[in-house]
């Protein structure tokens, strides 16, 4: 029998990314060549846990709504949309570098880190206060007073120790690149910063050829890039990353409205996945952008602390009317229930999917004791939803010999077609197990001298390492039940 888990708060981040490495989830890109900074590879069942996530997202969003369709917009695209989105002229972070480490940091992380500390300590009143502080200076793009709070709190580097920083300058995190075959006159594009113009750019396109009326949404799964100077936390905050995002498109008196009805349905949907209300909370933007009626993140507690992993947003009209104003075209839906033309609001749902990846990694790490006869014993298991497992079973032949791997690659062979599994033969049954373990199998089906019989097999189950004797036959049924995505799909 286990023993409860440690909560999160006692799982080291440096465990989850040396489990991640070393079981094939999450490598450092180009590590032979030393790495590269906030770049990260996905491994064989990193990439199928990732693939788990916005295959189910995707038809969570688009499959179980008939107003909701998707597109896959360029990575590339006009350099004029990024000045009707304003992110040309500000994209931008506040810096500072520390003069004696040579080291530059996003000020909002660093003050937050400050505050974080000041909590850990006791000092909540303090930390609130810091934070408060920061949050008005932000909003007043004040970059001296930001420097004169680091200043005034003593905010110390975290490799010199020391508070000799620089004046705070904002910073354009859009990378650029060049498009034609000579460089003197090629054209400057940008790497996209955000999948959501790809969406806004094609309103007219999507409406007409889908055939969809106001409210409706689109959504889309892309890569986006930003050149973040403070990358970090592992995978949550990269230079290249994905987004799975949809823009709802509504009527203004609906607005408010349709923001609520989004922000309560995205929280179902993680409590769905199995990550516990103690675990996510939202966070109300204090801050607005200059065109948003509203804003929230929906915030899980990681290891470092609670971050953002989905955003809300009403954004208005601004975004479609901007691109009509930049682009000189016409960007209107005539609605026939009021009998007008006009630019539909936005309510944006935003999700970051390797920080998904990252809170599913994080919240299913388990490091347990358990009992073995007389002995208690220490495992280490990923005890992630079956639906989102990156393989759903194994098929383990007891020993090499015998018709046995016959036997049970006879049964992989039947069930390929309709789960991912893996068979394996080597080692002891034991040693296969606690592999599956590593790797967050759910399901384990061992094939023994009995089934050479009477066509049973022993089921293992992960959580709670209970064994049982089923048919051959009822594995399908079996798998089918507890990791079928129409399963969870329907539980929303």
């Amino acid at each position: 029998m286990a023993t409860q888990a440690p909560t999160l708060e006692d799982t080291s981040l440096k465990s989850i990314i040396a489990h991640a490495k070393e079981y094939g989830f999450v490598y450092p890109s180009s590590e032979i060549y030393d790495g590269l900074q906030a770049v990260y590879d996905f491994g064989p069942y990193g990439v199928a846990l990732k693939n788990n996530i916005k295959q189910l997202w995707w038809k969570s969003m688009v499959q179980l709504h008939e107003n909701i369709v998707g597109i896959d917009a360029s990575i590339f695209m006009h350099p004029k949309t990024w000045v009707a989105s304003g992110h040309v002229s500000s994209f931008n972070d506040p810096m500072v570098d520390n003069k004696d480490s040579k080291k530059r940091y996003r000020v909002d992380t660093l003050i937050e880190d400050f505050a974080e500390n000041l909590r850990q300590n006791g000092n909540e009143d303090k930390a609130q206060h810091v934070i408060e502080e920061m949050e008005h200076l932000l909003e007043q793009d004040n970059l001296d007073g930001l420097h004169d709070l680091i200043v005034k709190e003593q905010i110390t580097c975290p490799i010199s120790g020391t508070v000799n920083w620089t004046e705070v300058r904002q910073f354009n995190l859009m990378f650029e690149t060049k498009v034609g075959s000579v460089a003197e006159e090629a054209d400057t594009l940008y790497l996209r910063p955000e999948t959501a113009q790809g969406i806004f750019v094609n309103f007219l396109n999507v409406q007409k050829t889908a055939r969809q009326k106001v409210p409706f949404g689109i959504a889309q799964i892309g890569k986006a890039f930003r050149n973040e100077i403070v990358a970090r936390q592992f995978i949550f905050r990269m230079r290249e990353f994905e987004q799975m995002e949809m823009q709802f498109f509504v009527r203004e008196d609906h607005g408010m409205l349709w923001y609520e009805h989004w922000k309560e349905k995205r929280m179902k949907w993680y409590h769905a996945l199995g990550i516990p209300e103690a675990s996510l909370q939202y966070h109300d933007h204090i801050k607005l952008a200059h065109y948003a009626r509203a804003a929230v993140d929906i915030e899980f507690n990681f290891p470092f602390g609670k971050k953002e992993i989905e955003g809300i947003h009403y954004r208005t009209d601004f975004d479609l009317k901007s691109h009509a104003e930049v682009s000189r075209k016409k960007i209107q839906y005539f609605d026939p229930e009021v009998n007008k033309n006009y630019i539909p609001h936005v309510v944006e749902t935003s999700a970051g999917c390797d920080r998904l990846f990252l809170m599913l990694m994080s919240h299913a790490y388990r490091e347990e004791e358990v009992q073995d006869g007389d002995k208690v014993k220490q495992r280490t298991l990923l005890k992630f939803h079956p639906t989102l497992a990156p393989m759903k079973g194994a098929i383990l032949p007891l020993v090499r010999k015998d018709g046995l791997p016959e036997k049970a690659m006879a049964l992989f062979n039947d069930l390929k077609f309709d789960f991912p599994l893996i068979y394996e033969e080597k080692q002891a049954i034991g040693k296969r197990y606690t592999r599956q373990d590593l790797i967050g199998t759910p399901f384990c089906f061992t094939v023994d001298h009995q089934s050479l019989e009477d066509d049973t097999v022993t089921v293992r189950y992960r959580d709670s390492m209970k064994q049982e004797r089923i048919p051959m036959a009822a594995v399908h049924k079996l798998l089918a039940e507890h990791t079928a995505e129409s399963t969870f799909l329907k539980s929303l």
